[in-house]
């Protein structure tokens, strides 16, 4: 099922999304002071473009450090993805089989705003798993 879900995903709204994390991401490096940023934003473009099947967790160990930078990153890029997701969001909502990729699409907002202090964890291998 979740690769069904992917699927779609990626035709309907996956693609797209990653090219904007991406053109943010590339800018971002670009800028080299900001190139944590950017890096970021590719691993939130990856998640993005293939989501179902992953989870975002909070790192225990993120600090005031991920805070703020959650804050420059809000003023950078955040706010502009945050709002391609909620359109999206919507768009996918009209239709019926588009719900449950609206959904999943509302819930990538706060990891849009807030990247910093998050990791994406496989859900078939569980969020603390060593490896």
């Amino acid at each position: 099922m979740r690769t069904l879900l992917n699927i779609i995903w990626l035709i309907f709204a996956g693609f797209w999304l990653f090219v904007g994390y991406m053109v943010v991401g590339v800018v971002l490096c670009i800028l080299i002071l900001t190139i944590p940023w950017g890096i970021a934003s590719f691993r939130i473009g990856l998640y993005a473009l293939w989501p179902f099947g992953r989870e975002i967790v909070s790192k225990p160990t993120a600090g005031v450090g991920s805070f703020i930078g959650n804050v420059v990153w809000v003023i950078l890029a955040g706010w502009w993805l945050a709002l391609a997701h909620i359109v999206s969001g919507v768009v996918l909502c009209i239709t019926i089989i588009g719900i449950p990729l609206g959904i999943a699409d509302f819930k990538m907002v706060p990891i849009s705003l807030m990247p910093l202090g998050k990791d994406i964890v496989d859900t078939r291998r569980g969020a603390f798993d060593p490896r």
